[in-house]
């Protein structure tokens, strides 16, 4: 778990900044339409909500189970749908400024009556859009999350290996909002496939073993010829990273920490890799991602699979010859816009893609993160069927 310092340090970090985000929305929802009825509404609502948030999800950890999952699911739905208000009211500063601009050069005669329409016209606009994308992303959240099927062709996979099928789950999130029901039917999807080898590849949970095990506890049902893998994600080390090493042992899954196995079928044999998440080495106590030592001792002539939670570390990758790097962590972005941002950070979003001779892919994710919404990037379970590239 978070240290109390840490904890407090999120809360208030997460107060100020919704509290600056509530009284904007306040101000161009609730005021500037020139309703008082709405404007009095509007200042309990969202500030109401503003000093909430944060009480509800301390509460959300702190309650019963059976009582905290339904209150972080409405902390985190109206977190959600916060969001969606927060960037179509952005949007909206465009015709506003339009319009103020048409006003100071006399373009448009100055009438208040004029801004009131338009205030009030945005607001309708600004409601839909908010409304419309967090009831679609929510619906999203709750259908059956769908198998995306990818094929990478890799040069030095022995031709009787083609057709290899791996299993991706990633950023499964169990902790507040997803329990192991919800689990166990991701497990029997994942065992319908079939898979030669499942990987999963960081942030599986959000909170320690004592809390969580249970729900956790379906992967021991996983299903694959040459086992169960894991790596590390940033999430695992507010989580109590070295705890949930020992109960995934338990349940039968091989944690690779900056290390590889060899999947041989018959005479065949390719490399598998995983390396410690990206940011581990801030955490201490022996964490921290080491591609070389993960590489350290595969014949050159060998294919290498790496599992890596952040896509950002493909490019290391690609400069030691990796085939296939498998990653999470982005989410797709979950819902626009966030997508941007992911990509100015991790430099990936989702998908396939070549850093030279390096394949990269990157997961949307299994579960979600914080708001249960999903606009544009569908939660996945990945079969990756690998198949032989000939050269030449």
């Amino acid at each position: 778990m978070r240290s109390w310092q840490q904890l407090v340090i999120f809360l208030c970090v997460i107060t100020l900044v919704m509290g600056g985000v509530h009284y904007y929305l306040f101000s161009r929802l609730a005021r500037a339409p020139e309703i008082e009825q709405l404007r009095r509404f509007g200042a309990w609502v969202f500030g109401l909500c503003a000093l909430l948030m944060p009480v509800g999800v301390v509460l959300s950890q702190r309650l019963p189970r059976e009582v905290g999952s339904w209150v972080a699911f409405a902390t985190y739905s109206w977190m959600g749908l916060i969001i969606f208000l927060f960037f179509g009211t952005l949007f909206s500063e465009l015709p506003r400024g339009v319009y103020g601009l048409l006003s100071a050069t006399n373009v448009v005669p100055t009438d208040p009556s004029r801004r009131t329409f338009l205030s009030r016209t945005l607001l309708g606009f600004v409601a839909a859009y908010a409304v419309g994308m967090g009831g679609f992303g929510l619906a999203q959240v709750l259908a059956a999350v769908q198998v995306k099927r990818v094929k990478v062709a890799l040069a030095k996979l022995p031709a009787s290996m083609s057709g290899f099928k791996i299993v991706q789950l990633t950023d499964v999130h169990i902790g507040p909002t997803i329990d192991g029901r919800w689990l166990a039917e991701v497990v029997r999807q994942v065992n319908e496939l079939e898979p030669a080898l499942v990987a999963i590849t960081g942030d599986l949970v959000d909170g320690s073993v004592a809390e969580l095990a249970q729900h956790v506890a379906p992967l021991a049902e996983l299903n694959a010829k040459h086992g169960v893998f894991f790596v590390t994600g940033n999430h695992e080390y507010y989580s109590g990273v070295d705890a949930w090493l020992g109960e995934l042992e338990r349940l039968g899954i091989k944690a690779l920490r900056n290390e590889h196995v060899l999947i041989e079928q018959g005479d065949a044999r390719f490399a598998l890799a995983g390396v410690d998440d990206y940011k581990a080495h801030q955490f201490g106590n022996g964490h921290g991602a080491d591609l070389d030592k993960a590489l350290a001792g595969i014949d050159p002539t060998l294919e290498t699979v790496l599992l890596a939670h952040q896509p950002k570390q493909a490019p290391e990758a690609a400069k030691r010859g990796v085939g296939l790097q498998l990653s999470g962590h982005t989410h797709g972005g979950q819902f626009f816009p966030w997508g941007y941002f992911v990509k100015l950070e991790q430099g990936f979003v989702a998908g396939l893609e070549r850093l030279g001779a390096t394949q990269l892919y990157t997961s949307c994710g299994t579960g979600y993160w914080g708001p249960p919404m999903r606009v544009g990037a569908p939660a996945e379970i990945t079969l990756v069927e690998l198949t032989h590239e000939a050269i030449g």
